[in-house]
């Protein structure tokens, strides 16, 4: 019986099963609908066994959005090129992040009102989580060690900026964003704010 097959898993191997779960919880029904019992539900065990380990439906819902990020890892491109790295990074996040910016900016309105937080407070939560450099970070410390800019004027707006288009392009058309837009992003508008800091 499948109650019994859960029952026997043990450790990391338990903890994935219901943070899989979790997540297609999230996916399919949103934090509205997202419970404790619906996850055990969906992961074959018990309610009690989910709450062991997250005493709040908040913090599951985090742990479940970490464990997808964990799942879809990414190394920071090194092509030697600031171009080619940027273009690599966003074609990945636009690839692989956009089931995730759905849920986020979609599945998760009402996590935001009982949590009183924002969008931007669960990114940084889930960044401080992560731990580490960020991608972008990586990405601009290359081209600074490779003589391309001067990282002394680059603001931290200035840094975000390619992915935050990437962002705002995933969160209005819930779908992968096209090379035309990408190639935008690169070339018309980072780029060009970079030479002119830098120049």
């Amino acid at each position: 019986m499948p109650e019994k097959t859960a029952s026997r898993r043990r450790g990391a191997e338990l903890e994935e099963a219901l943070l899989d779960a979790a997540w297609d919880e999230l996916v399919s029904l949103g934090y509205g609908g997202f419970t404790f019992e619906g996850v055990a539900a969906r992961a074959q065990t018990s309610r009690p066994v989910v709450h062991r380990r997250w005493t709040s439906r908040a913090d599951l819902a985090i742990a479940a959005i970490s464990h997808y990020g964990r799942k879809n890892p990414f190394t920071a491109p090194d092509t030697g090129s600031l171009r080619d790295d940027l273009v690599a990074l966003l074609r990945w996040l636009s690839e692989r992040r956009v089931e995730l910016a759905v849920v986020m900016s979609m599945q998760m309105s009402e996590y935001f009102a009982e949590t009183d937080s924002t969008l931007a407070d669960l990114r940084e939560r889930l960044l401080a989580e992560r731990g580490g450099p960020r991608l972008m970070e990586q990405v601009l410390d290359r081209a600074a060690a490779r003589g391309e800019i001067d990282p002394r004027r680059i603001t931290a707006r200035l840094a975000d900026l390619p992915v935050d288009l990437i962002r705002h392009e995933l969160l209005m058309t819930g779908r992968p964003v096209s090379e035309e837009v990408i190639a935008e992003i690169v070339d018309d508008v980072f780029l060009p704010l970079v030479r002119l800091r830098t120049g």
